[in-house]
């Protein structure tokens, strides 16, 4: 497979490594210097991760706590720059501890430059995080 050229093909390809549960090629996909931020984290939650490797230790568990099996309702939209795209999606899924269903809708605002993500804003809903099997960062609420 040729490398993703447009942000939303990249995009597109990030969740396909999502539920293929393959997170170091997901981290792969990320500018050394990239950030990750979350405008809505609740209290003893990261709200900015810097640099690809703390991105990678944040994620890392991800697929230990949450079983991604879809992402319905994407919806990408493309913005006056042309490196930046506004995500609109849900993640459904299950919760591994609890087997309890997940449903969580994101809307994301993503920058790509030299082919890598450089800034992905995550807007997701905080109260979802207080339901239990859903706290992988390892914080300690």
């Amino acid at each position: 497979m040729s490398a993703p050229t447009s942000p939303a093909d990249l995009y597109r390809h990030s969740l396909r490594l999502l539920l293929d549960k393959n997170i170091a090629d997901w981290v792969g996909l990320w500018d050394e210097d990239g950030i990750m931020e979350f405008p809505f984290a609740p209290p003893g939650w990261p709200e900015r991760l810097e640099g690809k490797e703390t991105i990678a230790a944040y994620m890392r568990h991800y697929p230990d706590h949450i079983d991604l099996h879809d992402f319905p309702d994407l919806r990408i939209h493309q913005t006056t720059d042309p490196g930046t795209i506004v995500v609109e999606m849900r993640g459904v899924g299950r919760l591994v501890e609890t087997d309890a269903p997940f449903d969580m809708t994101y809307i994301a605002v993503v920058t790509v430059q030299h082919g890598r993500i450089a800034s992905y804003r995550d807007y997701w809903n905080p109260l979802a995080v207080l339901e239990p099997g859903t706290d992988f960062t390892g914080s300690s609420r």
